[in-house]
């Protein structure tokens, strides 16, 4: 973990901007202004892109993707500007949780995988990219997103030691616990057989 240089206020600061910024439901915003309906009554009622892709609007589903994962990488950069180490990975992992338990939905909001990869790809490059990439390997062999997410969320923290962001590992670690409970449910229907696959309505 990062030496720990910022003051409590400072602390509390940025936590508070990261859980804001993290918790703008940005599924569910684009699929009410596209016309698509309730995310809630769709699919899973998920609010992440795996769930807008099911309204069979892939240009949504992209959109979700990038805003989604946009929103992480901003928290981090912001705080990154402007703050010490240590308040850096505090508000990225309060935009995490932001996304996964946003109060404006009663702290039911998404799995986290985009806002996941933000954060990464903000905190540590070389790291957020070797995590897509472990997604996207593992979607093109499983085609079950949740199972790609779980690979990349494992591989993350490994990742992280391998290409010198020992600093970032403790982050990485709870991290990848949380993407882990976010997705229990699925790790049960992957377990059970009936897990849906990337694409598929249901």
């Amino acid at each position: 973990m990062p030496p720990l240089d910022s003051t409590v206020s400072q602390l509390i600061l940025w936590a508070l901007v990261g859980y804001g910024l993290g918790s703008i439901p940005f599924g569910m915003i684009l699929a009410r202004l596209m016309g698509l309906g309730n995310l809630r009554q769709i699919g899973s009622g998920n609010i992440g892109a795996t769930n807008v892709l099911r309204t069979g609007s892939k240009t949504a589903a992209a959109l979700t993707l990038l805003l989604d994962g946009g929103k992480g990488a901003v928290a981090v950069l912001l705080a990154r500007a402007l703050a010490p180490e240590d308040s850096v990975q505090l508000t990225a992992l309060a935009a995490f949780l932001g996304h996964c338990y946003p109060v404006w939905l009663g702290f039911r909001g998404g799995k986290g995988v985009a806002t996941f990869l933000g954060i990464w790809l903000a905190l540590a490059w070389p790291v957020g990219l070797a995590c897509c990439a472990t997604w996207l390997a593992a979607a093109a062999v499983s085609r079950i997103s949740s199972m790609a997410a779980l690979v990349a969320a494992a591989a993350s923290t490994l990742w992280a030691l391998l290409l010198g962001y020992g600093a970032a590992m403790l982050l990485g670690g709870i991290l990848t616990l949380l993407v882990f409970w976010r997705h229990r449910a699925n790790i049960a229907r992957i377990r059970a057989g009936s897990e849906p696959r990337i694409g598929q309505r249901d």
